[in-house]
């Protein structure tokens, strides 16, 4: 397993303090604060572990609060909403240095059949005929500031393969629509649950800056501040998250300095295998400035 999967895989390996309570760690990507799909996986690892082997999560609703400090520890409290016959509801909320920084609902379910239609996965081009974004990444770095290199360059433990590829160096103007291969860098160990808290560890990446595209715009630029305020998913199929899968997104509006984002996740066979949704804060600082004379506060 690679170095940055076999780290990821830790991550989600929380440290048991008390009933309900548990604690994780972070790994630094390159970025200001904790990175969002690594607190909603924990959240959803901290989750499963109050409930029984046999329910599967089929949704999450959750709310990045504050920004989460990478040199501390985060504490996880489970609240155990819930316990049905066929559904089982859990809240979590993350905790750093005695203030919640992330609230989340999820919901499992008793797996069953149903009626079933889904729609259909967009016509794109494979995976094997992309390049990989670190790949990408290495062509652009003469556009990319000495100090933020290293950071640019940074392997993940999940490899993306853009369809059609955006510099975010040099942004151009195109379609809120985006198409990314993704899958995790190496083998996941035979375990569903790593499997789709993987995929929701992922599932944070790229979707926001779909919401940027008709701007002209990127998180790179200095005059932007870019987070995730919100962030849902609903999981429709199990996932081997350690095989190439397909986000398809779209960002339908932004107003007020918020982008909306939708996804949908399929796999090459065309399974729609979850659903997502993000709200952004997308703040641009000359449109503040001419609005009131005034910067808006950094952050969310």
């Amino acid at each position: 397993m690679s170095e940055q999967l076999e780290t990821l895989v830790e991550l989600l390996d929380l440290e048991y303090l008390e009933d309900n309570l548990y604690r994780g760690q972070s790994r630094n990507l390159g970025g200001k604060s904790v990175f969002g799909g690594q607190v909603v996986a924990q959240a959803l690892a901290a989750a499963y572990r109050t409930v029984g082997k046999e329910l599967v999560a089929h949704s999450l609703h959750s709310y990045f609060l504050r920004r989460g400090d990478m040199d501390y520890p985060i504490v996880y409290q489970v609240e155990r909403i819930r316990d049905g016959r066929s559904f089982t509801a859990r809240r979590v909320m993350a905790i750093q240095k005695g203030r919640p920084i992330f609230s989340m609902m999820a919901s499992f379910q008793q797996p069953e059949y149903g009626l079933e239609h889904q729609a259909q996965m967009p016509e794109v081009a494979k995976p094997e005929e992309l390049k990989e974004q670190l790949e990408l990444r290495k062509e652009w770095i003469d556009d990319c500031p000495e100090p933020f290199r290293d950071a640019f360059l940074r392997a993940l433990p999940i490899e993306i393969k853009p369809v059609h590829p955006r510099n975010p160096l040099k942004p151009d103007t195109r379609d809120p629509i985006q198409n990314n291969w993704f899958k995790a860098a190496d083998v996941l160990p035979d375990d569903p649950i790593i499997h789709q808290c993987v995929m929701a560890y992922a599932s944070d990446f790229t979707l926001l800056t779909t919401a940027l595209h008709p701007h002209g715009v990127t998180w790179a630029q200095p005059d932007m501040t870019v987070a995730s305020l919100d962030h849902a998913i609903w999981f429709h199929r199990p996932i081997k998250a350690d095989d190439w899968w397909l986000y398809n997104m779209d960002s339908p509006m932004a107003v007020s300095g918020r982008g909306l984002s939708r996804g949908f996740i399929f796999d090459q066979q065309g399974q729609l295998l979850a659903s997502t949704t993000q709200e952004s804060l997308m703040r641009k600082y000359g449109l503040a400035e001419m609005q009131d004379g005034k910067l808006p506060p950094v952050g969310n």
